[in-house]
């Protein structure tokens, strides 16, 4: 048999080859492109047209698309870039030594803490203008710290920021990580702390936790968890603190304190 009659229509098998690829193509589009799609309930793929262009993913523009859902509770709004806060001036840091007068019963004379609130000494600036500026909006809110950002200018929260930042932080990071500093959870989506907050990088906005009081971190990670803190853009620490176990949150906190195991609460 020669090509020329293997591939004319003359050919009983060429004629049911194609005629079947046609019946199977036809009832493949019907299926996949009218059928499934007219099956939903949603209001986006009532009729044929509609559901040929919900299969195809078409774009329809001539259906309303409802905005997303605000949150009922205020978000920060706070942009950070890498280098905003770069290039203080001594100016600007002795400014804020004289403001950083009314912070020193909770923050201590020098940024060290007694009393289990944040040490500030040495923490980034821009993680120290973020907060305060949270505190001013109502993105996070504390009995203490919200009527005292109140009426601080923008020029105020930026000095505050350099002068912490240009003091002497504790430092006593060392080995000996509980893994959920140093590895994370993978399978529960948590992160390393250390990938973040310091000890192998510190991403924009994230604070240097070293040093802080134990009580101080856990009490932030549990208000991540229960929602009560959520100033974190992007949900990041509150999706991270709800996979977190009691006993994660006591070694994370009581590491970073620099308190060994059998100092731990």
């Amino acid at each position: 048999m020669s090509d020329e009659s293997l591939f004319s229509f003359r050919n009983r098998w060429l004629r049911i080859g194609v005629g079947a690829t046609i019946v199977v193509f036809v009832v493949s589009v019907l299926i996949g492109f009218v059928w499934l799609p007219s099956a939903k309930s949603d209001p986006y793929f009532q009729g044929v047209w509609n559901a040929i262009c919900s299969a195809a993913g078409v774009p329809r523009q001539w259906h309303p698309v409802e905005s997303a859902v605000a949150p009922t509770y205020k978000t920060s709004t706070v942009e950070l870039t890498p280098h905003m806060l770069d290039g203080a001036t001594s100016l600007s840091i002795g400014r804020g030594a004289t403001l950083a007068l009314r912070c020193t019963m909770c923050h201590g004379p020098r940024g060290i803490s007694m009393a289990n609130s944040p040490n500030l000494a040495g923490q980034f600036a821009i993680v120290i203008f973020k907060e305060l500026h949270d505190f001013q909006t109502g993105a996070r809110t504390n009995a203490v710290m919200s009527p005292m950002a109140r009426d601080l200018s923008d020029e105020d929260m930026r000095d505050l920021a350099a002068y912490y930042a240009s003091l002497q932080p504790i430092a006593h990071l060392r080995g000996g990580a509980p893994d959920i500093v140093a590895h994370g959870a993978p399978l529960r989506n948590i992160p390393a702390c250390a990938s973040c907050h310091g000890g192998v990088d510190a991403k924009i906005g994230s604070p240097w936790l070293d040093g802080l009081p134990a009580a101080y971190t856990k009490a932030q990670l549990l208000a991540f968890a229960n929602g009560t803190r959520h100033n974190d853009i992007s949900e990041q620490m509150r999706n991270i603190a709800r996979n977190m176990t009691p006993e994660e949150i006591d070694a994370a906190a009581a590491w970073y304190a620099g308190q060994t195991p059998a100092q731990q609460p």
